[in-house]
């Protein structure tokens, strides 16, 4: 790789150049010992099914599984009151049942942003598998695949034959990656689009390139059959906006750059201060915080000419909300209960304030700020909440691993945040999992609970339209009529290709394991400067 497009490479990704790789990453990821199944009939008895469609709950049911395909979705009951025995579907010697009566059951969840760890974050594959396992996370879509196209191919394979505890793989390549030099021609980035489809890459992640070099590439990535998506940085948004790029048939967009300024009005460029520095993170992220107010507002026709666009273009937006959480209230998401328990040392220590590492950009990070990026979550709530009122399709990313954001976790409080941008919860639910399967064009095997569909399913014992906090790994927290403090929830079960997995035994051995670093280091964890 020459020098130019290694620094290129830091200057986009800059979780590949640091230094400090404080364990083997992605490190060997163990062959399977957890879960059972799949059975040759296995019936989930008496829970109420919430199934992915938008539609409302309803059970009890019976869920029947043969192997590892939904094979009956029967009803069983009225309300609490359930049907005689014999209305119900029968077992036999080779059935294995689980009662799960007063339990709800959901689609496995779609993680459409989640990188498999890093090499600054210094926390193994494995680790981050099970994290998203033990929140009922069942496909990811890997936006990047840091860890290379073999060996994240080699593990889809792995997790689609079920060797290994892991979600369904699907590896997107960051365009460029792996080329001798940058890409300066057409047909470069034509050629760098057929070789990573035929190495099993399943599409490509852009960060912006130029304009002719990017509309070949996106128009190869059709030819070739496989998907685009992209985080538009601000290096590359003043000569291609979204709507541009999404004109040149880019599929998805990843977080939310490009889209404010496909809608300015009165400039052409984002009104940056004189002494601006991109690559200097709090420069580039406090003033992304003020982005959206210069956007065209909701009830512009500017706005709505190009929603209307990007929906009849069947485009996609990943918001990844929670990744930003922090720019809003630094200390709410570093302080997090679930830190102690299940963020490793080397994982905290890539997340404290560092002018090194991405994503670690607290320098001096003011409560102004902290209120600009409030202003521009309202607007850009407000803006998303319309596309998806309007028919665009929205679905769930997390992008862990960065910005005081644990793997699982993360993937939770996008949920929230949905709801907080004016989802019902049950568009929350299908974004999460049939919006997300259509995105990676697998709708027709996953996404929803019905007979024909693969066995990827979610079960909790709480209602999560309810209170989406009873899917975090650390419960909602609730007071009994005794004035008891307690905690409830917690994904129980997560089924994926039909073998069921404990939830509750992953998150054991996750804080197990976490408890032993932080006792290896002689240490515990502390808030920054502390």
């Amino acid at each position: 790789m020459s020098i130019r497009s290694l620094f290129l490479t830091c200057l986009f990704i800059p979780l590949f150049c640091l230094a400090g790789d404080q364990q083997p990453w992605p490190g060997e990821v163990p062959e399977r010992s957890e879960g059972e199944g799949p059975f040759p009939r296995l019936i989930l008895r008496g829970p109420v099914v919430i199934d992915g469609t938008g539609a409302p709950p309803y059970g009890p049911v019976d869920i029947v599984i043969e192997a590892n395909r939904i094979v009956e979705v029967r009803n069983v009951g009225l309300g609490g009151v359930f049907f005689d025995d014999d209305r119900r579907p029968q077992a036999d010697e080779d059935t294995r049942e689980f009662d799960l009566t007063g339990q709800y059951v959901l689609p496995g969840f779609v993680d459409l942003h989640g990188h498999v760890g890093g090499r600054g974050q210094g926390v193994s594959a494995d680790y981050v598998f099970r994290l998203w396992m033990a929140h009922g996370v069942t496909t990811v879509r890997d936006p990047g695949s840091g860890a290379g196209v073999d060996w994240m191919v080699e593990h889809r394979r792995k997790s689609a034959d079920n060797v290994i505890t892991a979600p369904r793989l699907h590896p997107y390549v960051t365009f460029g990656s792996g080329h001798d030099g940058p890409i300066t021609t057409t047909e470069q980035a034509r050629e760098w689009v057929r070789g990573i489809a035929d190495a099993g890459a399943e599409g490509i992640k852009f960060f912006g390139a130029r304009p002719d070099i990017l509309e070949a590439a996106i128009d190869e990535a059709g030819e070739v059959d496989i998907g685009t998506t992209m985080h538009l940085a601000q290096l590359h948004v003043t000569r291609t906006d979204m709507l541009d790029a999404a004109r040149m048939g880019l599929d998805s967009m990843e977080h939310w750059y490009g889209l404010p300024e496909s809608l300015f009005t009165d400039r052409r460029i984002q009104d940056y201060p004189h002494d601006y520095n991109y690559s200097d993170e709090q420069d580039r992220f406090a003033e992304a915080g003020k982005l959206w107010r210069q956007a065209a507002g909701l009830d512009s026709e500017r706005w709505q000419q190009v929603r209307d666009e990007l929906i009849e273009m069947d485009f996609t937006i990943v918001p990844t909300f929670n990744i930003y959480q922090a720019n809003r209230d630094f200390m709410r998401e570093r302080t997090a209960e679930w830190h102690p328990l299940y963020t490793k040392p080397a994982l905290w220590d890539f997340f404290e304030p560092s002018r090194t590492a991405h994503g670690s950009y607290w320098f001096d990070w003011t409560s102004g700020i902290e209120n600009d990026w409030k202003d521009n979550f309202r607007r850009w709530m407000e803006h998303i909440n319309d596309y998806k009122n309007h028919g665009g399709r929205v679905v769930t990313g997390s992008d862990s691993g960065f910005i005081y954001k644990t793997y699982g976790f993360g993937f939770i409080s996008e949920l929230e945040l949905l709801q907080e941008a004016g989802f019902h919860p049950l568009e929350v639910l299908r974004a999460a999992t049939l919006s997300g399967a259509e995105a990676l064009g697998i709708d027709d095997e996953l996404g929803t609970i019905e007979p024909g569909k693969l066995a990827d399913l979610v079960v909790v014992e709480e209602n999560p339209l309810a209170n989406f906090k009873v899917l975090y790994g650390t419960g909602a927290v609730r007071v009994d009529e005794d004035n008891n403090v307690y905690r409830t929830g917690g994904v129980r079960y997560t089924i994926k290709d039909g073998i069921v997995y404990d939830a509750e035994q992953l998150r054991e051995g996750i804080r197990a394991k976490v408890r032993e670093a932080w006792e290896a280091e002689g240490r515990e964890l502390t808030q920054p400067g502390m």
